[in-house]
C-alpha cells in the first residue's frame, strides 16, 4: 500500500523536484500557504496559489501548483475549479502562457490556460513544462530540403543508384554523427576519410551492443557493400558532411517529439526509385501517432511492430513513452529504451535501417530481429517477449503471406492484446474462409476504422486500420466501423502529402475522442457490422437517380432498336436536317436559327 502523504509533505517535495527553491533574476517563485497573490504583485487578489513561477515578463511560461495529500482525488470538480481558478487570475493579470499543476504525491493533472494537457504522474522539473508549452517539433518541412540535397548529391555525384544504400549510407553517417564522428572536421578532407570514419565509429559506438544483438552486424555489412563512386568533388563531399549535421542537430535536439526521419527519407529518395524497389511501404506519420492513441499505449507497455520495416511505429512509440514518463534522460526513459520496444524485420537492408533509425532517434535498438514472420522461430521470439500492445503495417501482397503474418501475430501474444493493423480494406474478406473462422474463433476484431484514400501516395491502395483483442472469440460480437474520409493533408510536389494547413491535430482528436466513445457525430460515418456478413468498412450506397433527359433517351434507343433504326446514323441525319434545312439570321445582337424554315419540311 502506498505511504500516505500530508499536502504539506507533497508540497514540501514538489518544491524541491520543481526548483521552485531557487533564486533566478526576474522571477517570483516559490512555496507556501499565506503568500496571496496580491504580495505577489497582482493588486487586491487574496487567493494563495500553494506553489507559484511568475515571470515578469508575460509573455513567458509561469507555473501554478496546487498540492493536496495523497488520499485525495485531484479529479473532483471542486479540485480542478480551484487551479482553474488561480490560472485565471494570472491569465486575466496579463500572462499569455499558464500552466496549472495539480499533485497529490502519486497522482499528477496538468492545465495550460485551462484546458487539460498530458503530463507524467510523477512531477517533473519546471524546465520541463516550460519546453512542453514552447515546443514547436523539428522543422520537419528543412529536413526534407535537407533530404533533398542528399539524395541529389549521392545520386548523382557519388553514384548511389540503389535507393535502399542512399539511405543506410545517410543513416550511418547521422549514426556515426551521434555517436561522436565529427563529421564536421572532415570537411575540405578527401572521400576515403569521411567513409572510413563512419566505418570506424560504427565499429566503435556499436561494440556493447553488438555483445547483446550480434545482428547490428548486419548495418556494418551493408554499408561496407554499398556501391558508390569514389568522388574528388570537394563541394558535393563538404556539402554532404553539412547535410547530415544540420539534421542530427534537430533529431538530438530538446524539440524532437518523434518525427520520423526514415520516414522523410523514404518520401524524397523515392523519386528515383526503380520498379526493383517497388513493394515496400513505409506508414506515414501522422498514422503512427493516431494508431498509437488509437489503442491507448502508454509508457507501461511493451510494444511490438513484427514487420517494422524502418521502425516508424517503434520510433513514434518510444518518444510517446519517454516524454509521458517525464523525458528522455529519466530512469523510467531508459527502461523504455531497453526492454518495451520489439521489431522483426526479414528484409535484411530494410532490417539495417530499422537499426539505424532506432539509434539515430535516441536508442531502442536491442530488441530488433531480423526474422521472417510467416515462420515458427518467429512466432516463438514474440511467445518469450512480454508484448502488451501491436501496431503493424505488414506487407499487403498473398507472396509475402499477409494474412498468414496477422494470424501468426494475432496467436503469438498474450490473451486480451490490443493489435491494430494497417491492411488492404477488403483483405480479411478475401481471405479463405478457413482461416478467417480460425481467427475469429480464437480473436475478437472490434474495429475498423476506414482510413482516406488518398494515404498511401503513389501506392493506390485503399486501408483501413483493423482492431483486434486477442484470445477472446468473436461469437458473432458486432464491429465498430468509421470512415476518415479526409486526413487534412495536401500533396507537395516532390514531398508527398504533408499537413502543410496544420489541420491533422485537430482531425486527429476529434477521432480519438469518437472511437473512444463508439459514435461519429460530425460526420455520421459510424456503423455496426455484422462479422457473419462483413469484415470491411461498408461504404453507402448512393441512391438511385434518374434525370428525364436520361429516361428520353433509353426510350427512344429502346423504340430505335425494336424498329432496327441505327441511333448514330439517324441522329447525323437528324442533325444534318435541322442545321442546313433552316433558316438562319444574323445581325448586331448574334445568330439565330430557325428550325424548319424550308418549304419542303
Amino acid at each position: 500500500m502506498a505511504q500516505f502523504l500530508t499536502e504539506d509533505e507533497v508540497r514540501d517535495a514538489d518544491k524541491f523536484v520543481l526548483g521552485f527553491d531557487e533564486k533566478e533574476k526576474g522571477i517570483q517563485q516559490g512555496t507556501g500557504q499565506i503568500t496571496t497573490f496580491n504580495q505577489l504583485g497582482i493588486k487586491g487578489v487574496s487567493d494563495k496559489p500553494d506553489g507559484w513561477y511568475i515571470p515578469d515578463n508575460k509573455n513567458a511560461v509561469a507555473i501554478l501548483l496546487e498540492t493536496k495529500n495523497s488520499k485525495e482525488d485531484i479529479g473532483t470538480k471542486k479540485i480542478v475549479d480551484e487551479i482553474k481558478k488561480n490560472c485565471q487570475i494570472l491569465m486575466d493579470a496579463g500572462w499569455k502562457k499558464v500552466v496549472g499543476i495539480l499533485h497529490n504525491g502519486y497522482k499528477t493533472a496538468g492545465f495550460l490556460n485551462n484546458e487539460p494537457i498530458d503530463i507524467p504522474n510523477e512531477i517533473q522539473n519546471k524546465k520541463y513544462y516550460i519546453d512542453l508549452v514552447n515546443e514547436q517539433g523539428i522543422p520537419t518541412q528543412k529536413i526534407y530540403d535537407v533530404t533533398r540535397s542528399i539524395n541529389n548529391n549521392l545520386h548523382v555525384n557519388f553514384g548511389v543508384k540503389n535507393l535502399y544504400h542512399r539511405m543506410i549510407f545517410t543513416a550511418c553517417a547521422l549514426v556515426a554523427q551521434r555517436y561522436g564522428a565529427r563529421l564536421e572536421s572532415l570537411k575540405d578532407r578527401d572521400f576515403s576519410m569521411l567513409h572510413g570514419q563512419i566505418l570506424s565509429t560504427l565499429n566503435k559506438s556499436l561494440e556493447d551492443s553488438k555483445r547483446q544483438n550480434m545482428k547490428l552486424h548486419i548495418l556494418e555489412d551493408v554499408y561496407q557493400k554499398i556501391e558508390m563512386n569514389y568522388t574528388e568533388n570537394q563541394k558535393a563531399i563538404n556539402d554532404f558532411i553539412d547535410d547530415v549535421c544540420t539534421i542530427s542537430d534537430c533529431v538530438n535536439s530538446n524539440e524532437w517529439r518523434g518525427e520520423d526521419v526514415m520516414g522523410i527519407f523514404f518520401n524524397e529518395f523515392n523519386r528515383y526509385k526503380k520498379k526493383s524497389e517497388a513493394g515496400q511501404v513505409f506508414t506515414p506519420e501522422h498514422i503512427t501517432s493516431f494508431m498509437y492513441r488509437l489503442i491507448n499505449v502508454t509508457q507501461n507497455d511493451y510494444l511490438g511492430d513484427f514487420t517494422c520495416g524502418s521502425g516508424a511505429f517503434l520510433v513514434k512509440g518510444m518518444s510517446n513513452m519517454m516524454r509521458e514518463a517525464g523525458g528522455y534522460d529519466t530512469n523510467k526513459a531508459k527502461e523504455i529504451r531497453k526492454s518495451h520496444l520489439f521489431g522483426i524485420e526479414f528484409d535484411k537492408e530494410i532490417y539495417a535501417l530499422a537499426c539505424a533509425n532506432m539509434l539515430i532517434h535516441k536508442d531502442g535498438k536491442t530488441n530488433l530481429d531480423q526474422n521472417d514472420m510467416r515462420t515458427d522461430s518467429a512466432c516463438e521470439w514474440i511467445k518469450s517477449k512480454p508484448i502488451t500492445k501491436v501496431l503493424m503495417n505488414p506487407p499487403y501482397e498473398n507472396k509475402y503471406g499477409c494474412m498468414t503474418i496477422v494470424e501468426n501475430v494475432l496467436d503469438s501474444v498474450k490473451a486480451g492484446t490490443d493489435c491494430a493493423f494497417i491492411l488492404p480494406d477488403k483483405k480479411l474478406e478475401k481471405a479463405s474462409k478457413a482461416q478467417i473462422k480460425r481467427i475469429l474463433e480464437n480473436h475478437t476484431l472490434t474495429k475498423i476504422i476506414k482510413l482516406p484514400e488518398p494515404l498511401f501516395f503513389g501506392v493506390g491502395v485503399t486501408t483501413s486500420i483493423f482492431v483486434f483483442k486477442t484470445g477472446q472469440p468473436q461469437n458473432g460480437a458486432e464491429i465498430f466501423g468509421c470512415y476518415i474520409e479526409d486526413d487534412g493533408l495536401e500533396t507537395v510536389k516532390n514531398q508527398g502529402r504533408q499537413d502543410i494547413k496544420h489541420k491533422w491535430k485537430a482531425i486527429e482528436d476529434y477521432w480519438i475522442d469518437s472511437i473512444s466513445k463508439l459514435r461519429d457525430t460530425k460526420y455520421n460515418t459510424a456503423q455496426w457490422i455484422n462479422p457473419n456478413e462483413h469484415l470491411s468498412y461498408q461504404m453507402p450506397e448512393k441512391p438511385f437517380e434518374i434525370s428525364e433527359e436520361d429516361f428520353k433517351k433509353t426510350a427512344m434507343d429502346y423504340i430505335c432498336f425494336k424498329n432496327g433504326i441505327d441511333t448514330k446514323a439517324f441522329g447525323e441525319k437528324l442533325l444534318n436536317a435541322a442545321l442546313y434545312g433552316s433558316e438562319v439570321l444574323s445581325d448586331d445582337t448574334g445568330v439565330n436559327i430557325k428550325i424548319g424554315g424550308g418549304k419542303d419540311d
